[in-house]
């Protein structure tokens, strides 16, 4: 029997049913098809990864990883969220070419007829690059001093140290954090044009010297904090010289800044947000959040017992909890939730927090900050998740997500427009949205939970100006994914640091309008004619 064929077959509008009892027994009984259908496919999955296991405990092969011919299920929404838009005709971009000189193109006077008149010049521009090495032999001034005893050699201008000047370096770093070139093409472009160097001096080029970068990134990060009342984060995989990391984006609309950590917990988070060491905060706030972090009891009585600073930083918290917990092992999560709620409330203590947090719902960004507003885009993507086997159920989907995807359209025309009689109209229909019930079990689950995320979901209507989505921080991610691509690691701290820094200056001047190799240029050859980005972030700011 083809069970697939007999599904498709099983296409029942259940809202024509009459009997209310027999439409309660068909409803119930589609649902068990579906639950059923679902475990079948789980058990088939765990069933195969049990015989590959038994097949190479017998020293033969599991069943090979053939990717299927068909695509993956679709679970993007961007065509219900974008809507469609009459096709504009293409603007010509010529106005915005340099012209760099003029030749005029003449026609020999002995192949016109004799009356033939001159009406003008037609132009046509033609882009074109010529690239050609501009190597410098320095002759420098050599005067010694017989009664100082001394030799006085004149210095190289600024910029100009080492083997490569400054346009070159600049260029590396450009081709390489930028235009996500490997070293290798990078010597084998440069060697086409003449320029003698290894991929070692690229590396350096690349990672060294770079403390005026690095310092560059911490001014952005502090002037992009206070920018607007929030801020976007995510985050994605990383390697660093054989083991997993994580690269956190922490971005708004002026700047996207780069961490690579160890780890992607709470205290990751709050140590990238407060942009310095942790410190350890113990009173009344931070006794209230161990209990909502369900910290039992006893363990609470037995930390208050010690009457701990009310301030602690490290090196103290961590002899607290050595005294408290002598086998961290044995109470790792208790250990954890203090850690976690002293360091929060010693955060939003802090002249410069954050107020609101816009991320995805993963745990690690939950109770941060005062405000967490969730990512619309996100949430729809589970209702995408949802693979019914049933037509009568893809048909109840495909209903419901076509009113919620409408719903979203009004908040985006309300952040146009706010109103405090449209955010109440609004609020009242998120209510009735997601208070639907379809008969359908797996779907009406997860409308139960999009109802429950109420509060975050709907902050837009209190902040017009934070986004619907958490899309800036995804983009920020792709930047680290295709880095990926062209170096599966860095090898050391310094190697890190520089890809994370180059990164942040490159995707936030390309956010403020900046020519990031420029900017690099300026910095590297020691001009420094062209505006910090973080000032700009600061002029955006006080505008």
């Amino acid at each position: 029997m083809d069970i697939k064929k007999a599904f498709e077959e099983i296409n029942i509008d259940v809202d024509k049913v009459s009997d209310p009892h027999l439409k309660t027994i068909i409803i119930k009984l589609l649902n068990i098809v579906e639950a059923l259908s679902i475990e079948n496919k789980d058990l088939k999955e765990k069933n195969q990864k049990l015989k590959d296991e038994v097949n190479r405990l017998k020293g033969e092969q599991g069943k090979p990883v053939i990717n299927p011919q068909t695509a993956k299920k679709d679970i993007s929404s961007e065509k219900e969220r974008k809507k469609k838009k009459k096709k504009k005709k293409s603007k010509r971009k010529k106005h915005k070419i340099i012209i760099d000189r003029v030749v005029k193109c003449t026609i020999d006077e002995l192949e016109l007829p004799p009356d033939a008149v001159f009406k003008g010049y037609q132009s046509v521009v033609v882009q074109d690059i010529i690239i050609q090495t501009d190597n410098v032999k320095f002759k420098k001034e050599i005067y010694y001093s017989p009664s100082a005893k001394k030799t006085f050699i004149a210095n190289l201008p600024d910029g100009y140290h080492g083997e490569f000047g400054p346009n070159l370096k600049a260029l590396i770093v450009s081709l390489h954090s930028n235009s996500k070139m490997t070293e290798p093409a990078i010597v084998e472009l440069l060697g086409t044009h003449g320029i003698i160097i290894s991929a070692a001096t690229i590396s350096r080029i690349v990672t060294d010297n770079h403390e005026c970068f690095h310092q560059e990134k911490k001014d952005i990060v502090q002037a992009g904090l206070p920018s607007t009342i929030y801020q976007q984060m995510d985050d994605t995989s990383a390697r660093v010289n054989g083991k997993n990391n994580y690269t956190h984006i922490l971005c708004n609309e002026y700047y996207t800044a780069y961490f690579t950590t160890p780890r992607k917990d709470r205290l990751t988070i709050l140590e990238i947000l407060s942009q310095r060491a942790l410190t350890f905060r113990f009173n009344e706030s931070s006794y209230a959040l161990m209990e909502q972090m369900q910290l039992p009891n006893k363990a609470l009585r037995l930390l208050k017992k010690r009457k701990p600073k009310k301030l602690m930083n490290q090196e103290e918290i961590d002899n607290l909890l050595k005294t408290l917990f002598p086998d961290p092992n044995k109470h790792h999560t208790n250990r954890l939730i203090i850690l976690e709620a002293s360091a929060i409330i010693a955060y939003q203590q802090l002249a410069h927090s954050i107020p609101l947090l816009l991320t995805d719902d993963a745990p690690q960004f939950k109770q941060i900050t005062e405000m967490l507003a969730l990512c619309w885009i996100h949430d729809g993507r589970h209702y995408k998740k949802l693979d019914s086997v049933l037509p009568t159920h893809r048909k109840k989907l495909a209903i419901f997500l076509k009113r919620y995807w409408k719903y979203y359209h009004k908040l985006l025309a309300y952040k146009r427009s706010p109103t405090s009689i449209s955010a109440k109209m609004l609020r009242k229909e998120f209510k009735i949205l997601f208070s639907t019930k379809t008969g359908y079990n797996l779907l009406d689950d997860r409308i139960k939970k999009t109802k429950l995320k109420k509060d975050s979901l709907l902050l837009v209507l209190k902040y017009p100006e934070i986004p619907l989505h958490n899309n800036a921080s995804e983009l920020g991610a792709r930047v680290q994914a295709r880095y990926r691509d062209i170096s599966f690691q860095t090898k050391n701290k310094k190697g890190t640091e520089a890809k994370d820094t180059f990164m942040t200056i490159v995707s936030t001047a390309k956010k403020l309008g900046v020519n990031a190799f420029h900017y690099i240029r300026d910095r590297i050859s020691k001009r420094f004619e062209m505006p910090s980005l973080s000032s700009l972030i600061a002029a955006h700011n006080t505008s």
